[in-house]
């Protein structure tokens, strides 16, 4: 009956091994969401730190698995993205719609991909700190807020950190 036992024991330890063994051949599957959230009254920039709702204008968000990062600006955004270490494979980028929000309150129901995105850049609309880029999905919207307000229109591709910290420079000597 003690042999039994011994073999019954060792039987189901082989087999409890065996099971953890087959289960660790797959890897579990991560599964995220890849579309912006809203923003919240806590949320603070991933670069500056501030409280991101103190600052008029559009807002920018980057989406990876590893977590969303949100921005109090599409420049400070798009100035972080633009540094190498930054580019994520399976990131996306979005901004907020202007043509859709008023620039005081932007709508987060209104958040979309900031690489086809029109930006407006040189007018003197006040947002967060540095360059202010208004950011549309039309380029009919952006072209307007240009014609207004003064500016020109630009696309994601247009944008570098030379022309970020340009701009950025020419608002402080004009305030």
């Amino acid at each position: 009956m003690k042999n039994l036992y011994l073999n019954s024991t060792r039987a189901l330890a082989g087999l409890m091994v065996c099971l953890l063994l087959a289960a660790c051949d797959k890897p579990a599957q991560v599964t995220y969401s890849d579309a912006a959230a809203a923003f919240h009254p806590s949320d603070e920039c991933h670069v500056c730190g501030m409280i991101i709702d103190g600052f008029p204008g559009p807002k920018g968000q980057v989406v990876e698995p590893g977590g969303n990062k949100k921005f109090c600006s599409p420049a400070e955004m798009i100035g972080w993205w633009l540094q190498p270490e930054n580019h994520h494979g399976d990131a996306r980028l979005f901004v907020h719609d202007m043509g859709h929000s008023p620039w005081n309150a932007p709508d987060d129901s209104h958040l979309i991909d900031a690489k086809t995105a029109f930006y407006v850049i040189g007018t003197q609309l006040k947002g967060a700190m540095g360059v202010v880029l208004a950011s549309f999905s039309s380029q009919q919207a952006a072209e307007k807020l240009a014609a207004d307000q003064g500016g020109r229109v630009l696309r994601f591709s247009d944008i570098d950190l030379a022309l970020l910290q340009q701009q950025s420079a020419m608002s402080h000597m004009t305030h």
